[in-house]
């Protein structure tokens, strides 16, 4: 029987996790997506460029970096959400790995951009390493700072506001290194200095936020583990029985399609688009940023904009009208000309309409997920439902990357020699181009409209699941 100071500490508690986050821990959490932003969107806009047309790799070779550095990631993912899901420290389950993981992430970001005295060869095999040791490093930052949403809160529509505040610090970092990147371009002549200098700024800038992140966000969680002890605890299942019961989970595996399908397609069409603008609209290589500066920038305006509307009407809602609109804005550029750049800028733009919601909505569905596997199996495991998601992303940026540099390969894309001017390209590889900038991300977009029309999670369909997580936890209180 529980007296009546027990009655109102319970009360006390249910409504300290109910209550709203605070401004200062959304914005603390946000900037932890802020170093990794601006990582993962340089490496997206300019890396595949970076291997062609400076380092002087065949586009085969450069694709072929990028897809191996991503099965590593297929291995160090799901096994960093395992051990981060067992972690027991003062400092909880997810800090440790960001506190030192953030230093060695920094450092092997800038050594990706370094063009060392070697043969074609060599230049393949040292930039193989510095990819897997800089993704492994990504990989014990990123990953446990994803699975903290779910720790920080169980309200449905405030994870989508906390979502919306890391994609708002996500899509802002991705501005400031593409106006980092149209600085240092303007300004610098040499092709090799520009992407030293890249780096180094961009490396140093994406380490502190972590901090902050950790800092700001420390209290709230500390808070969260005080009032549900029960989810500090390890998971106690083996690590195959953990994959099966997530493969089941089935609106989880609706998730990862529809976000599948929204990131390969914003990875083609990132990694495209430097070759698009200066292979095809025959603009100077300096240009590239600017566009790719208008679908971001118009992302993150809307970004706040869409988490609203989601209240009010629901994820599915907003993401098939933010996907439809980046769906007319794709099939659009198959058709713009040399000349036309009023018309791509204009199409750029509402195509970031769309690349918002392909950043909030499927990133707000998980915790959901999460809650509902709590509700099946009675243990919280967001490290290993984020290692899937984490793995997805990078997967997405690795097989964008690869299918871009085996098209161009195939369609006789002529790579740059280092210290000369970008050759004329042959018709076929500006074929090429036009079909990655267009059809190809357009179909994987409607791929993410079909599944995303039956995915079972509404904001009612949540509400009970919390409900009956409460009504458990209530009866093995009494029992």
């Amino acid at each position: 029987m529980t007296n009546d100071k027990g009655q109102t500490s319970d009360s006390a508690a249910e409504n300290a996790i109910a209550e709203k986050l605070s401004f200062g821990t959304k914005l603390a959490f946000g900037a932890g997506d802020l170093g990794t932003a601006m990582t993962a969107n340089i490496i997206v806009f300019y890396l595949l460029f970076f291997l062609t047309d400076v380092a002087g790799l065949s586009p085969g070779l450069a694709g072929s970096i990028l897809t191996l550095s991503n099965i590593w990631d297929a291995i160090n993912d799901p096994i960093v959400g395992v051990l981060s899901d067992k972690t027991r420290s003062r400092w909880g389950r997810r800090y440790p790995w960001m506190i030192f993981g953030a230093i060695p992430f920094g450092i092997f970001f800038f050594l990706q951009w370094i063009v060392p005295p070697l043969s074609e060869w060599g230049l393949f095999w040292y930039y193989i390493a510095i990819s897997l040791l800089f993704n492994t490093a990504y990989t014990t930052v990123n990953l446990p700072y994803t699975a903290l949403t779910p720790e920080l809160t169980e309200d449905y529509d405030e994870r989508t506001n906390l979502n919306s505040f890391r994609f708002a610090f996500s899509l802002g970092g991705s501005i400031v290194s593409l106006l980092i990147g149209k600085i240092i371009f303007d300004l610098v002549e040499d092709s090799q200095l520009r992407y030293i200098l890249l780096g180094g700024i961009c490396a140093v800038i994406a380490v502190l936020p972590i901090y902050w992140c950790i800092l700001g966000t420390r209290d709230r969680l500390q808070q969260m583990q005080r009032q549900k002890p029960e989810a500090e605890e390890p998971v106690s299942l083996p690590l195959l029985e953990q994959f099966r019961i997530v493969l089941n989970n089935r609106p989880f595996l609706f998730a990862i399609g529809i976000y599948v399908c929204s990131w390969l397609a914003l990875q083609v069409t990132a990694s495209i688009i430097p070759y698009f603008v200066v292979s095809w609209m025959n603009l100077p290589e300096a240009a590239f940023p600017q566009v790719a500066l208008a679908v971001q920038g118009t992302a993150l305006v809307m970004l706040f904009f869409w988490s609203k509307l989601s209240d009010r009407l629901g994820k599915k809602a907003v993401y098939f009208m933010g996907m439809s609109l980046w769906l007319i804005a794709q099939f659009g550029l198959f058709f713009v000309q040399p000349g036309q750049n009023l018309l791509m800028y204009c199409l750029a733009v509402m195509a970031g309409f769309g690349v918002a919601t392909a950043y909030l909505i499927p990133w707000s569905m998980v915790p959901d997920v999460i809650d509902l596997d709590e509700l099946q199996t009675g243990q919280r495991r967001e490290g290993i439902f984020y290692a899937f998601m984490v793995l997805l992303q990078k997967i997405g940026r690795g097989l964008g990357l690869f299918l871009v540099g085996q098209a161009l390969e195939f369609a006789g894309y002529l790579e740059r020699v280092p210290g000369e001017a970008i050759p004329q390209q042959p018709e076929s590889a500006q074929l090429a181009i036009r079909i990655a900038i267009a059809p190809m991300p357009a179909l994987v977009i409607i791929g993410g409209l079909i599944l995303a029309y039956f995915y079972p999670i509404t904001r009612d369909v949540h509400h009970s699941i919390l409900l009956q997580l409460r009504e458990r936890k209530q009866s093995n209180e009494r029992a």
